[in-house]
């Protein structure tokens, strides 16, 4: 493909990145009109943030896997068309399970069209320095699409109705699905023939659904309630079946081989608590301004748009140079030690904070997001064979998924469990939860730096790997 193809071909693929990302938080602001015009009950209200996730979560690694057989431009578009048929169900939905049910929908479309996007920039762009800016510019649209969408949510919201927040969509992916059909290119993949391992998607589906699922009920309910263990204990006797499944099936989901290459599955563990600390803290900052700070929620989404330009530099202008030059591992490891400055910052925030001495500077230190992502997804996704992208990239998003349900559930839940009424009290509970996602960057900087390699080291121990198992 000629330059301006591919360039098209990746816009396309980011502004479905950020059409599906911006979903997630753009309902967020809409929730208290949604509870009041569909009689939501305020445990019922949560299941439309829920079904969303525990599709979109539990669906993306099969759906990876469905790319490399079916052809990943051919479930892309699926995606797509699924997603946004599923936006106009939830724009005209009349009552709570309709809501529930188009948005579990939303979910799947969105797992579809999600889980091939890495594989296909990961062929589109095969030199390391273009590769490298593809990789920004993705990961801008996906973390930047959380902060668009808590300001868009207010103003769809306050202007037009909760309504709006979901028919948004439908221009969007009526356009993305046109310019997808003339900009990717076309593929066949490896066909049906070669094993869909149905029982392994039955397995890791069920698995990863009712795992999302338990986390969320511990955000709501404790993770010592019967329901979150009950759940949790099934989910992890079904990734246990998965994993022996993969061991014997002939055409594993998930071939061992792609597990044993050590910067893949490194890089998977570092970005689960990478995403974990960065999308808890995202909450509780929220909380933090409105419940703290008294920012209602259009301040609160302005007050976050810093983060979204500073990853934004770093991601679209700064990563790919600086990786070119010093490498993916280098520039992953100084963006979490930006984020983990960040974290140590705010240990001190007070409750009379303001904005440009005291949270200003934590958004700009978001640039560490816009340097750490690019890099981490190129270690994970340049050990992958090409065979292999499909899967390598709904296992990627999958692992965000979950690392960013565990890191809400488990940090909201410290910070209730340590706060209380008042300002100070809930400050006191912010505190805890922004420390704890402190040790997991800690943790993720530690394993970055002990495990991963340069990808022209990772290959080489990736073709080793492949050929003993080949021998074998």
């Amino acid at each position: 493909m000629s330059a301006p193809s591919r360039t098209l071909a990746l816009a396309v693929l980011c502004a479905a990145s950020l059409m599906v990302v911006l979903d997630g938080s753009i309902v967020t602001v809409a929730l208290p009109a949604v509870q009041a015009d569909l009689g939501f009950s305020p445990a019922g209200l949560s299941w439309t943030v829920t079904a969303y996730v525990i599709a979109f979560g539990g669906l993306m690694l099969f759906a990876g896997r469905l790319g490399d057989l079916l052809g990943r431009r051919a479930v892309f578009l699926a995606g797509l068309a699924v997603f946004t048929a599923a936006s106009l169900l939830c724009g005209l939905a009349v009552n709570p399970g309709m809501l529930v049910a188009a948005r579990f929908l939303q979910g799947a479309g969105g797992a579809l069209a999600s889980a091939v996007s890495l594989g296909m920039i990961s062929v589109l762009f095969p030199a390391p320095a273009e590769r490298a800016r593809a990789f920004g510019a993705f990961a801008f649209t996906g973390a930047a699409g959380a902060s668009i969408g808590q300001v868009l949510g207010g103003f769809l919201t306050d202007g037009l109705g909760w309504e709006a927040v979901f028919l948004i969509n439908l221009p969007i992916g009526a356009a993305a699905i046109v310019l997808a059909l003339r900009a990717l290119p076309a593929d066949k993949g490896t066909g049906l023939r070669a094993g869909a391992d149905a029982l392994g998607a039955v397995l890791i589906t069920g698995g990863l659904m009712l795992g999302v699922y338990a986390i969320g009920q511990a955000g709501h309910a404790g993770w010592t309630a019967p329901g979150t263990l009950g759940a949790g204990g099934l989910a992890a006797l079904l990734v246990a079946a998965f994993a022996v499944r993969q061991t014997r099936a002939a055409a594993p989901l998930l071939p061992p081989r792609l597990v044993r290459v050590r910067n893949v599955w490194a890089a998977n563990l570092v970005q689960m608590l990478m995403l974990g600390a960065l999308f808890s803290f995202q909450v509780l900052i929220a909380l933090y301004l409105q419940n703290v700070l008294g920012y209602s929620a259009l301040r609160t989404g302005l007050a976050m748009l810093p983060a979204a330009v500073a990853i934004g530099a770093g991601s679209l202008l700064l990563s790919a140079r600086l990786i070119t030059r010093f490498g993916e591992r280098a520039m992953l490891v100084t963006g979490l030690v930006l984020l983990l400055a960040a974290r140590v910052f705010l240990a001190r925030l007070p409750v009379d904070a303001t904005y440009v001495v005291d949270v200003l500077p934590l958004m700009l230190l978001s640039a560490g997001f816009g340097l750490a992502m690019p890099a981490l997804t190129g270690l994970a996704m340049s050990a992958a064979r090409p065979e292999d992208a499909g899967v390598a990239s709904g296992l990627f998003n999958t692992t965000q998924q979950v690392g960013a349900a565990l890191g809400v559930a488990a940090f909201t839940s410290l910070a209730a469990a340590h706060g209380g009424p008042g300002a100070e009290a809930l400050n006191t509970g912010y505190r805890w939860g922004f420390n704890g996602g402190a040790v997991l960057l800690g943790l993720a900087l530690l394993l970055a730096l002990a495990l991963l390699r340069s990808p022209r080291a990772a290959a080489s121990a990736a073709g080793r790997t492949g050929r003993a198992a080949v021998s074998r």
